[in-house]
């Protein structure tokens, strides 16, 4: 399985952050499955790539070329998919994974986490994205979509789209329950 995860490549956040990229990242690759991610060495893509690598998965990182000109791929690639910008890292991501979680993240995290949804209310993906709520992180977010929804701005629940996990654990449920949902 090709497991996409959208996350922070910011250093400077709390520790638990990065506890949680690293254990969810140890699972991946304990389970021999493949990491599809940004392929940038900071934050907690480095620290996912780098679990994933060193626990027998594989990494596939999508590049863009800024990235790759100001020097910061990762150097914990299997492979690595170069891109031009976020625009096509992004579908590149959404056409190579199988499965998609986003754990905390600013902006761009924002941006990727909301094009899969957006293309799924539209009928371009079936995929969901899997929002790893470490510590709480994304219920302001669901507040916001909650009342999107009460005001009928969007025309299905976010949560067709959009699934709640507040652990590894629940991320593993939801994976095992809705496989094919997923996909």
């Amino acid at each position: 399985m090709k497991i996409a995860v959208f996350c922070s490549a910011n250093n400077n956040i709390d520790k638990l952050y990065f506890d949680k990229a690293r254990e969810l990242g140890e699972w991946i690759g304990k389970n021999n499955e493949t990491l599809v991610y940004g392929g940038c060495d900071l934050g907690l893509m480095e620290e996912t790539a780098k679990a994933v690598r060193s626990n027998g998965g594989q990494v596939i990182g999508v590049v863009p070329t800024r990235v790759e000109k100001n020097g910061h791929t990762s150097k914990h690639l299997d492979i690595e998919i170069p891109c031009q910008d976020l625009n096509d890292r992004k579908a590149l991501m959404m056409v190579q994974s199988d499965v998609i979680i986003a754990m905390p993240g600013g902006l761009g995290t924002l941006d990727e986490i909301f094009t899969v949804a957006a293309a799924a209310t539209i009928g371009y993906t079936d995929k969901k994205v899997i929002l790893y709520n470490i510590d709480g992180f994304w219920d302001t977010l669901l507040v916001l979509l909650h009342e999107m929804e009460e005001k009928t701005f969007m025309r299905e629940p976010s949560s067709a789209h959009l699934l709640n996990a507040r652990s590894l654990e629940e991320i593993k449920q939801i994976i095992e329950e809705s496989a094919d949902s997923l996909k």
